[in-house]
C-alpha cells in the first residue's frame, strides 16, 4: 500500500516539479513570480486536445506543435503585456501575470467550453504490476519527460551561450547589457521557456486527470509551493520540492483524508516561509558566468 501512495505521489510530484521549473526560469530573469504559469498548463492540455482528438494529428507530433503553441504564448505575454508595462516595480509585473491569467481563462472557456476534456495515454492503458502496486504506461512517460527536461535545462543554462546569457540577465541586468547581451530577448526567452514547461506538464497529466479551462489553476499554486518548498529560482529544489509536495500530499490522502488533499501544499508552504523561508535548498544566488 506504502508503495502504491510512493508511485502517486511521485507521478504528481513530477507535475509539479515541471510547473516549478517554469516558476524558477522567470524568476531568476526577472525576479518576478509569473502566474501566467498556471494557464500554460491548461492550454498545453487544450491544445493537445485539439490537434490530437480534432484534427488528428500524429502523437508525436501532436505534442511538439501544442508545446510549441505555448511557448509562442509566453513569449507574446512578454512582448505585449509585461515589457511594455516598463516597471521595474515586481508586484506591478506580477499583477499583470495574474491578468494575463485571468484572460486565458476567459479565452479558452469560450473556445474549448466549460467541460473537462482528455485524450488517450501515449502507450496504452495496461497497468504494470511491481510488488504489489499498479503503475499505469502513462506514469512512466511523466517520469522520463519529467528527467529528459530536468537534465536538458541543466545542460542549457550552465553549458550553451544562450543559457550563460539568461544567467547573467539574472546576476546583473546592467552588466549584462553593457556585455552586449540583448537583455529583452534574454526576459521574453524565459517567458517563452516557462510556457514549455507549462505546456509540458499539462499535456503529460492530462491522461490521467483530464482538464478544462479553469485546470491549471490549482496544479500551478501546488507547483509554486514546490518551488518555494525546494527554494525559488533552485532548479535542482524546485525537482525536490515538487516531488515531496506530491509523496506528502499522497501520503496525507492514504493515511488520513483525500478531503485535505489540497490543502496540504499550502499548509508545507506556510510552515516553510515561517521556518525556513529561503526552502530546503535555497534560494538561486548569483554567480559568476
Amino acid at each position: 500500500m506504502i508503495l502504491q501512495f510512493l508511485i502517486t505521489g511521485l507521478t504528481v510530484g513530477s507535475i509539479y516539479s515541471l510547473v516549478a521549473l517554469g516558476f524558477c526560469v522567470v524568476h531568476n530573469a526577472t525576479g518576478i513570480v509569473n502566474f501566467a504559469q498556471t494557464s500554460f498548463i491548461m492550454l498545453g492540455g487544450m491544445m493537445m486536445i485539439t490537434f490530437l482528438n480534432w484534427m488528428h494529428v500524429p502523437l508525436a507530433a501532436a505534442f511538439f506543435l501544442s508545446v510549441l503553441a505555448v511557448t509562442v504564448v509566453g513569449g507574446l505575454l512578454e512582448r505585449i503585456a509585461v515589457r511594455p508595462a516598463r516597471s521595474k516595480e515586481p508586484i506591478v509585473l506580477i499583477f499583470i501575470t495574474i491578468g494575463a491569467a485571468i484572460l486565458m481563462e476567459g479565452v479558452s472557456m469560450m473556445a474549448w467550453g466549460k467541460r473537462h476534456m482528455t485524450f488517450p495515454s501515449f502507450s496504452g492503458d495496461d497497468p504494470i504490476h511491481l510488488w504489489g502496486a499498479t503503475i499505469m504506461p502513462q506514469t512512466l512517460w511523466i517520469f522520463g519527460i519529467t528527467l529528459v527536461t530536468f537534465a536538458a535545462l541543466q545542460v542549457f543554462f550552465k553549458y550553451s551561450l544562450l543559457g550563460k546569457a539568461v544567467r547573467a540577465v539574472c546576476a546583473n541586468r546592467k552588466a549584462a547589457a553593457l556585455a552586449g547581451i540583448n537583455v529583452n530577448r534574454m526576459i521574453m526567452l524565459a517567458f517563452a521557456m516557462s510556457g514549455a514547461l507549462g505546456a509540458t506538464a499539462g499535456i503529460i497529466i492530462t491522461p490521467i486527470t483530464a482538464t478544462s479551462y479553469d485546470f491549471g489553476l490549482i496544479v500551478g499554486l501546488k507547483g509554486f509551493s514546490a518551488a518555494i518548498l525546494g527554494g525559488y529560482g533552485n532548479f535542482l529544489g524546485a525537482v525536490v520540492g515538487g516531488l515531496m509536495l506530491g509523496v506528502l500530499e499522497s501520503l496525507g490522502a492514504g493515511f488520513v483524508s483525500s478531503a485535505y488533499k489540497d490543502a496540504i501544499a499550502f499548509i508545507v508552504l506556510l510552515l516553510v516561509l515561517f521556518v525556513r523561508p529561503r526552502g530546503l535548498l535555497g534560494g538561486v544566488e548569483a554567480e559568476r558566468v
